[in-house]
């Protein structure tokens, strides 16, 4: 027969289960920091492409620099948007309701991420990237 104490058994254990609230609370740490950087460089591309016509955006934003930024920040935002409302779901709805809204927070924030990527390719792969901005 094995005895085991109960600091043993709750050793490692949080309030969510084994591990995962410090997953969590370093993923949100994260990607806080992620963006952190890269909401200055989101802001300095989007600044950079104000006033600009049509095929001088979409060729702008075909380069690497501005696209990467651009997927980057959206990509890690929208990851921590998920997080967070997890969170703040979590502390707010039972049941059913917490289901649905859990369901409902992901798929709006993977149709953004989805969308944004996609908007992205299309410019990258359009006829006007190759208009020169000047």
């Amino acid at each position: 027969m094995r005895y085991i104490t109960p600091r043993k058994a709750a050793k490692g254990l949080g309030a969510a289960g084994p591990g995962a609230s410090t997953a969590h609370h370093w993923g949100m740490t994260v990607s806080s920091a992620a963006l952190l950087i890269l909401t200055p460089a989101f802001i300095l591309v989007v600044a950079s492409a104000i006033g600009l016509p049509h095929d001088a955006v979409v060729a702008y934003f075909s380069r690497p620099y501005p696209a990467i930024v651009t997927a980057l920040f959206l990509v890690v935002g929208m990851h921590h948007y998920i997080n967070g409302t997890r969170i703040m779901i979590d502390d707010y709805l039972d049941h059913a309701e917490r289901k649905v809204a859990i369901i409902l927070s992901h798929l709006f924030g993977w149709a953004v991420i989805a969308a944004v990527v996609y908007a992205l390719a299309r410019m990258m792969l359009s006829p006007a990237a190759v208009v020169v901005v000047s």
